[in-house]
């Protein structure tokens, strides 16, 4: 009876009356920096080929193995075992040959590429931007996919008045990156585009009219989720800061922490009367009050399974920017969970204020390992911006 010699541990042998010399993927000893292979993966990659690497290193299809290069002398042969038996015997005695022995090579035993999964391209783990009167730093959660989290910054000069025009934003998505993609690529444009129509008294409803725009386009496109939004207009020495969920603006005024936003959340009072005044309920679940038991904000773009109760309408502040505003902190709730509104102007201070050379990058850095030591696990943004060279 004909059969195949596979090492011990192989987790199936082969019928087939001769064995190719060409190694089988099922040969390949799993990496000690891996975790036990899969053996139904495994089992669905040995239709696919797979190519040797430099001395006997070579990758399966789906996980990084170590292969052992078998060095069967020509003289041996295939290792098949006869089933023959001498004349005389009535009956056919199985013979095992001792397997070819195995050749190890000293290069493959290296550690430095043998088991890293490889990476996905597609996959931010950290955005580091430094612009003109701004920074930000973005870093993905350590138990999240892929990063939610947006900005959006837009500076130009004003030639007609001679100061500087800007809109910045901080967007926080949730079941998807698609409502923060969006509203950092529009929401900036839509305002300034209603900015532009209206004088200095109907910015506020500029900026009304910009997020109302930018969720209605959002919701035309039928995708799913939605986001969290926090923003800052500057014109005219002027600062608009509007918001619609629980991504906030913290200004530091003479060292002094001033909260220009309040979050949205369903236990604000008066977010909660408003929700259950147009037919829903809020609901506490572990701790974190919820809309239908499902979202834990009450304002963003997008959410449209929830639209009715999770509106698009941006509470605003204006206020004029004087010698005494230094810097603006826009962040997500990935920050303000864990780190106080002083905490954050204090942190940040001393690398802006005070200083020949102004590090804001750093600082944003510095608050978003901050909120990671303390245990944050979502997604983190901070933007900073030096309200000093926006004064008119």
């Amino acid at each position: 009876m004909p059969c195949a010699i596979a090492m011990t541990n192989s987790p199936i042998f082969s019928t087939s009356p001769r064995t190719p010399k060409v190694l089988s993927p099922f040969f390949c000893k799993p990496s000690s920096l891996q975790s036990p292979v899969n053996r139904s993966s495994l089992y669905a990659s040995s239709s696919s080929s797979v190519s040797p690497g430099p001395a006997g290193l070579c990758q399966s299809p789906l996980s990084p193995l170590t292969c052992y290069n078998r060095n069967i002398r020509e003289e041996e042969g295939p290792a098949v075992c006869s089933t023959s038996s001498p004349p005389s015997a009535s009956a056919a005695i199985l013979k095992r040959k001792r397997p070819a022995r195995i050749s190890i090579p000293i290069v493959s035993l290296g550690l430095g590429h043998v088991g890293e999964t490889p990476r996905e391209e597609s996959r931010l783990d950290e955005v580091e931007v430094e612009g003109e009167g701004y920074s930000v730093f973005c870093k993905r959660g350590k138990k999240r996919g892929d990063m939610e989290d947006r900005y959006s910054a837009i500076v130009n000069d004003d030639a007609k008045n001679g100061s500087k025009q800007a809109f910045f934003g901080v967007f926080d998505g949730h079941s998807g990156a698609e409502a923060a993609e969006f509203a950092a690529k529009n929401l900036g444009r839509n305002i300034i585009n209603e900015a532009a129509l209206r004088s200095k008294e109907g910015l506020e409803e500029a900026v009304r009219e910009g997020y109302l725009t930018t969720d209605a386009e959002f919701l035309k496109l039928n995708a799913n989720g939605g986001s969290c939004c926090v923003t800052a207009l500057v014109q005219n020495g002027e600062l608009i800061v509007s918001n619609a969920g629980d991504c906030r603006a913290v200004m530091s005024r003479g060292g002094m922490s001033e909260a220009l936003t309040v979050d949205h959340r369903p236990s604000r009072q008066d977010e909660m009367e408003r929700i259950q005044r147009l037919g829903g309920y809020v609901d506490c679940c572990r701790g974190v009050w919820r809309i239908q038991g499902s979202l834990a904000v009450s304002r963003g773009i997008g959410d449209s399974c929830l639209k009715r109760w999770v509106i698009a309408e941006p509470e605003t502040k204006i206020i004029t920017i004087r010698p005494e505003c230094e810097f603006l902190i826009l962040a997500s709730d990935g920050l303000w969970e864990k780190v106080s509104n002083q905490e954050a102007v204090e942190l940040v201070r001393p690398f802006c204020v005070g200083v020949n050379n102004r590090q804001p990058l750093s600082a944003c850095k510095k608050l978003v390992d901050l909120a990671v030591t303390r245990g944050s696990s979502d997604d983190t943004s901070a933007m900073v911006i030096q309200l000093d060279q926006f004064v008119q």
